[in-house]
């Protein structure tokens, strides 16, 4: 067996491809519209979509639960924390933290409220 993504539900996928896209540089990779695949594993797929997949109504999609991330690495870490701080419209889970092992992160949500770390 093999990993294949992890897939987000969003509300609206272009908004969602353009953040992906301008604010961690990830490329599209396949998309058939409802459902976007990204480089680096990660897959999104319309709430409308999903709940017809699940047999869910809207409503009982919630966003913003901050049960889970998705981690990220960046080599050039102050750089891109300048970029960030230059987009308009970013809320953060925190600002910039320093664990004990010495590695610094930056945790923020994208438009849908699921969590992004980047370290």
């Amino acid at each position: 067996m093999k990993f294949q993504a992890a897939l987000l539900v969003v509300k609206n996928m272009e908004r969602s491809v353009k953040f992906y896209k301008e604010v961690l540089g990830l490329r599209v990779t396949m998309d058939l519209g409802a459902n976007v695949t990204l480089t680096g594993g990660v897959a999104l797929q319309t709430q409308e979509n999903w709940c017809e997949f699940i047999s869910k109504d809207l409503q009982s999609i919630s966003f913003g639960g901050n049960a889970a991330e998705l981690y990220f690495e960046e080599d050039k870490f102050d750089d891109f924390l300048k970029k960030l701080a230059a987009i308009k419209g970013i809320f953060y889970v925190h600002p910039v933290q320093q664990y004990s092992w010495g590695q610094r992160v930056i945790r923020f949500y994208d438009p849908d409220f699921h969590i992004l770390e980047v370290g």
